[in-house]
């Protein structure tokens, strides 16, 4: 089972030399799994005599950025998003993989944050965990780590749609490829894998500190204030492939603006919105408690 750099749509074997379409699956095998894509000529690859997938193909390239081997059917698996197998009735989807790798990676995460971090308390190692598994963060992971995206098994559909491109997906299948490679070679084979595509992540979320989450801070502060919760409103500018985020972070009842920050995404630009608001807040608060006798922000008498 050979992998080109193009998404694969069609279960019909291509015949003839290579183009520039997609490259296709044969029709499923007896097991139920693909048989897997096509070589370079349109032919089904015969590994039947090795556990991986063969040298110098393009998959190489995935399992290397991975760290790991796998075998040609569970590869593909955990490659093969759900259009897939619906459009080709036999062919096994990534989903099961994926709830499995979903809970390795926290498991993972979760003892080498517990390791690291020994005067942290649960509340700040859970908001590490959650920005270091999340699917903006494994996202990223697939594109610049693993460019996981041209491999990815996809239905018509969703292929036109740019599924290979959807963030959801993309974090899907770093969790079916932790799964796949928990399958084959259990925890003690899953742990490296999961350093070597985390770690970085983790790395950077222990220096946030509070910026891990300004928008749960935020609402904390608001309700600690006797202040309903801020809402967010969204405005976007500049091309399609460049565009810019706008989001400012508001009292509804009021309609006071608290913060505005922007960013690449939404969720960057309602970050740095919350981050203003929030020290918005602690400014008023603090202004508050020094106009009452230097009290605390506990209320405790300073």
């Amino acid at each position: 089972m050979t992998f080109t750099a193009k998404n694969h749509a069609s279960a019909a074997p291509a015949a003839g030399p290579a183009t520039t379409e997609p490259a296709r699956l044969p029709s499923s095998s007896p097991e139920g799994h693909p048989a897997g894509p096509c070589d370079a000529a349109g032919h089904a690859a015969d590994h039947s005599s090795s556990p991986a997938l063969s040298p110098g193909t393009p998959a190489d390239e995935l399992l290397a950025a991975l760290g790991t081997t796998l075998s040609p059917e569970i590869l593909v698996q955990a490659l093969t998003h759900r259009s897939f197998s619906h459009e080709h009735p036999g062919a096994l989807n990534y989903e099961r993989l994926e709830f499995l790798g979903d809970a390795v990676l926290e498991l993972i995460a979760t003892e080498t944050l517990y390791r690291l971090h020994p005067d942290m308390n649960e509340g700040q190692l859970a908001k590490m965990r959650a920005k270091a598994v999340s699917e903006e963060a494994l996202s990223q992971i697939a594109r610049e780590k693993l460019h996981v995206g041209p491999y990815i098994l996809l239905g018509h559909g969703e292929t036109e749609g740019g599924g290979s491109s959807k963030s959801s997906i993309l974090c899907d299948i770093v969790e079916s490829l932790i799964g796949a490679t928990f399958v084959e070679h259990g925890i003690e084979g899953a742990r490296p894998v999961v350093h070597r595509l985390i770690d970085d992540t983790l790395e950077e979320v222990s220096h946030e500190g509070p910026a891990l989450d300004w928008k749960t801070s935020l609402t904390v502060k608001a309700h600690d204030m006797g202040l309903e919760d801020p809402r967010y409103r969204m405005a976007v500018d500049g091309p399609e492939y460049a565009q810019t985020f706008t989001a400012r972070a508001v009292l509804p009842s009021s309609d006071e603006v608290l913060g505005t920050g922007s960013g690449t995404s939404k969720r960057k630009a309602q970050l740095a919105a919350a981050q203003e608001a929030w020290e918005t807040l602690d400014a008023r608060d603090s202004d508050k408690h020094g106009r009452h006798g230097g009290h605390h922000r506990d209320g405790s008498a300073g």
